[in-house]
């Protein structure tokens, strides 16, 4: 179990099935008083956790913080997970591929917040927990709550949400094909459920970073294209229906990120020019992205959020790639 549980004090709370405040701060002063959090007691505290049922409101924060201190800062240089840590992590929380624990989940996505890069295979099991969840009707919810299989409320939202923060990390401002597929799978097995508003902005946003973003361009960064404002709720009285809310104001507020500020003074021309060739090209979905969309939708009807996603291609992308005509023109 690590040394942490050879320690005297330590040693009693594996027997008496209780963690309290108290015993919270002498466990701080045990872990962090050298400085260094161990593998080992990273281990001893997972078995703490484990073992003891009544924990008061204070364990959380201690573990999290003390588990997520290995993780991310004991290894140089600090700040990066290791691939090694990262699959330590993922071993140790997972019971059958997932995790069952509040606790742990909330360490899962805290690392990633924390850190400055990490194996995307961490983000990606992130993203599978609530997956998992909203499909299954089963699974950890940091704020509790009941779920509802098919259907994805609002805390579920913002957990994705917090994950896809997460990983725009060193490197990962733009949203990967492995969390674009995690998401579209979330969309197909919920599109017949009551779901949470906040859904469909999302969804649409980040599949939309996903494929109107390419090489040589730097999209913006994920808080400002994933940003909780909801173009949704901007309606034009002149035009009716979902996906045309959408692409009214809507439309020019998402694309105002992926755009650099235009600026009239004549030392900035030619810079300006050249901003907007690369984000032109950023814009026009390519012949990958195409089919990899084309793909996800088929040849069924189209969800209400895909209407939307694809408006807004339509309206943005100056070429559209021949694989999605079919699917553009049901929204033109």
């Amino acid at each position: 179990m690590g040394e942490l549980i050879m320690s005297a004090p330590v040693a009693g709370l594996t027997s008496k099935n209780r963690i309290t405040a108290e015993d919270v701060v002498m466990l701080r002063r045990e872990v962090f008083g050298d400085g260094v959090v161990t593998r080992g007691e990273a281990e001893a505290l997972f078995a703490l956790d484990a073992t003891a049922k009544d924990k008061c409101a204070e364990w959380l924060e201690f573990f999290v913080e003390a588990v997520t201190d290995f993780i991310v800062h004991q290894e140089k240089p600090a700040g990066y997970v290791s691939q090694e840590n990262a699959d330590w992590l993922i071993r140790t929380i997972s019971r059958d591929g997932m995790v069952d624990s509040r606790t742990e989940l909330e360490l899962l996505v805290h690392v990633l917040e924390v850190a400055k890069s990490s194996p995307s295979t961490l983000s990606g099991y992130a993203l599978e927990q609530v997956a998992h969840a909203v499909v299954e009707g089963n699974g950890p919810l940091m704020t509790g709550g009941r779920l509802i299989p098919g259907s994805i409320a609002k805390a579920e939202v913002e957990l994705l949400r917090r994950i896809l923060y997460a990983y725009g990390g060193d490197g990962n401002i733009a949203i990967s094909r492995a969390e674009a597929e995690v998401l579209f799978e979330i969309n197909e097995r919920t599109a017949a459920g009551d779901n949470d508003p906040s859904w469909n902005d999302l969804f649409v946003k980040a599949i939309a970073n996903f494929v109107m973003c390419s090489a040589g361009y730097e999209p913006p960064v994920r808080d400002v294209a994933l940003r909780r404002d909801s173009f949704f709720e901007q309606a034009d009285p002149e035009i009716g229906g979902f996906f045309s809310r959408m692409v009214s104001d809507g439309l020019s507020g998402i694309m105002e990120a992926y755009r650099s500020p235009g600026d009239v003074e004549a030392e900035w021309e030619s810079r300006n020019k050249a901003a907007e060739a690369l984000a032109r090209r950023a814009e026009t979905v390519d012949a990958g992205e195409a089919k990899w969309l084309a793909e996800h939708i088929g040849d069924r009807p189209l969800h209400e959020n895909e209407r939307a996603l694809l408006t807004l291609i339509n309206h943005a992308s100056p070429e559209i790639h021949p694989a999605l005509k079919p699917l553009i023109d049901k929204v033109a």
